[in-house]
């Protein structure tokens, strides 16, 4: 499922490889990228913001080139432990690559103050750290031409930018070139993942974040945010399945029964989604099973945050 020219691993010198961090305000755009660029979907993706809650790295093959993409969460003016914790990651990120690439959603300059001032925010803090970063201008096939312009010229103001890159991570416009420009960034070594390797996150997070999705698609608007996903057991079957058993915590007894829908139908349109995806990914049969528990404080456990790869005390 790697994006590969080379028909296998070149030999000794001929390989590159590096990270690339992939950062911006939140629903920028930049889960949709990388699981563009990599072929396959390693992170997940809703139509609302803070989807994406730790550092998600996707593995891609670009003739010699190894590009490791680190999706990291939406970087914003955090208030509550999780959210430090989520923008603590992505500077993380950033800070760990070789290569920072900001995504910000052209469509919305101008028209969201709030994301606007993420943008600018972010800029300012690469700017003071002394970096360069790329820029990839993501949704161009939504946004008014003229409009596109005037945003290209008063971010590359910043002089913070050594190119400019106009994309839609959703139709693939643009990709080609950022992919061969990011390609060539990378340093000469060997790969440090097999080349049929996608992303490095564990199996039992990665069936956690898949359930998470399917919350986020299925509840109403501020709800997701309220809950999390713990894979508690995984057990491999004779027969070749695996039985997977997930905890859905909320943080308030109120929240159960929104979860849980009309005779527990809503939960159950929630594990089937998840569970036909995560068969189509292991490329076996899945028995998954899911609870509703209330943990008024799951936001202050410690072995949550570990599981994430996110600092408690950030």
């Amino acid at each position: 499922m790697t994006d590969s020219d080379s028909g296998g691993e070149p030999q000794g010198s001929e390989t590159k490889c590096g990270f690339v961090a992939v950062i911006g305000a939140p629903n920028a755009g930049k889960s949709t990228l990388v699981n563009s660029l990599v072929g396959a979907k390693v992170s997940i993706v809703s139509p609302r913001v803070q989807t994406t809650r730790s550092i998600v790295r996707g593995i891609a093959i670009f003739g010699a080139s190894q590009v490791i993409f680190a999706d990291t969460p939406g970087i914003f003016q955090p208030k509550k432990r999780l959210e430090r914790a989520m923008v603590a990651a992505a500077w993380s990120g950033a800070a760990d690559a070789e290569v920072i690439l900001l995504v910000v959603d052209s469509s919305k300059a101008g028209k969201h103050a709030d994301a606007d001032a993420d943008t600018d925010r972010i800029i300012a803090d690469i700017k003071k750290s002394g970096r360069k970063a790329l820029l990839a201008l993501n949704k161009v096939d939504i946004t008014d031409k003229g409009r596109l312009l005037d945003l290209t010229a008063r971010l590359n103001a910043s002089d913070v930018f050594d190119e400019i890159f106009m994309i839609s991570a959703l139709t693939g416009d643009g990709l080609a070139h950022l992919r061969d420009h990011l390609a060539g960034l990378m340093s000469p070594g060997p790969w440090l993942f097999p080349e049929d390797e996608i992303s490095d996150m564990p199996a039992r997070l990665l069936a956690a974040e898949i359930t998470r999705e399917k919350l986020f698609l299925n509840l109403r608007q501020e709800l997701p945010y309220s809950c999390a996903v713990e894979t508690e057991r995984w057990e491999e079957k004779k027969d070749g399945s695996a039985r997977i058993e997930q905890v859905i915590y909320v943080s308030r007894e109120t929240h159960r029964p929104i979860v849980l829908g009309n005779g527990g139908q809503r939960l159950k349109t929630i594990g089937a989604s998840s569970r036909l995806e995560l068969e189509a990914l292991l490329e076996r049969r899945v028995h998954l099973f899911l609870h509703v528990k209330v943990n008024e404080r799951w936001n202050e456990d410690r072995a949550l945050y570990a599981a994430w790869g996110l600092d408690f005390n950030a």
